[in-house]
């Protein structure tokens, strides 16, 4: 599944057995309609995400920055101790596109000393569609 959002938190890197490292991470997926009343309405969706391939990618993963996700999303059920039913969505991700973030930022690596800046327009809410 691909879709696109922007993370809740910094990301973590766990170290899991065998010395393998996993970078875990949330998004938000922000969805914004009219009813037929025309009022505005916004439904925000959270996805856990576990990404295994590089974890030096982490430090780039920044709350409220946009990334693009591709991987294997499922939905875990659960109940919880007070009898509640309880639901999240996971994603094992094997793609990450870096999109931007709200402000303009500039992050440097430690090993490289390289520059990467982002900038993303604020989005007009206007549009017809």
């Amino acid at each position: 599944m691909l879709f696109s959002g922007r993370l809740t938190a910094d990301a973590v890197v766990r170290s899991v057995k065998g010395d393998r490292k996993v970078t875990g991470f949330s998004v938000a997926i922000n969805d914004r309609y009219k009813t037929k009343e025309g009022e505005r309405k916004e439904i925000t969706t959270y996805v856990d995400c576990s990404y295994w391939v590089n974890p030096g990618l982490a430090e780039y993963l920044k709350k409220g920055t946009i990334v693009e996700i591709f991987g294997r999303v499922e939905a875990r059920a659960w109940v919880n101790k007070d009898a509640e039913a309880q639901a999240s969505l996971s994603c094992n991700v094997q793609t990450i596109r870096l999109l931007g973030s709200t402000k303009s930022t500039n992050l440097e690596r430690q090993d490289t000393k390289s520059t990467v800046t982002t900038t993303v327009v604020a989005e007009d809410d206007d549009l017809p569609f």
